[in-house]
């Protein structure tokens, strides 16, 4: 049997894609090959970095504020920090850091409303 071995892109529609590409540049250093995308080197991650692929009940709260149906979740070495950073670049936080035994949590909506998860991994 075939099976996955990573995630390969992620997609997703905007109101104004060169403009949310250039703020995510701008703001969380995602680097641009083109004016609305950019590529995430999976050599760069770290011995506990995860790609995390979960189902939510379709009543689930987990993603509110945002109305969208899915989440981003970014993996960052220090989230208050990285939250700081994107609340002075225009971004909305969400809720207060929280601590888990697997890393540390923050959120934020982007400016087109998108939830997104910030997660520093801790060692297994």
């Amino acid at each position: 049997m075939q099976k996955v071995r990573g995630v390969g892109g992620l997609f997703f529609k905007c109101k104004d894609p060169e403009k949310l590409a250039a703020w995510y540049q701008a703001h969380m250093g995602i680097a641009l090959d083109g004016s609305t995308y950019g590529m995430l080197d999976p050599h760069q991650a770290r011995e506990h970095d995860r790609m995390v692929w979960s189902t939510f009940a379709a009543d689930s709260d987990y993603f509110q504020p945002s109305e969208q149906s899915f989440m981003f979740n970014f993996i960052v070495d220090d989230v208050g920090a990285m939250l700081q950073q994107m609340v002075a670049g225009g971004a909305t936080q969400v809720g207060e850091v929280v601590s888990e035994s697997y890393g540390d949590f923050g959120w934020f909506l982007d400016p087109e409303g998108f939830k997104v998860e910030l997660w520093s991994p801790k060692s297994f």
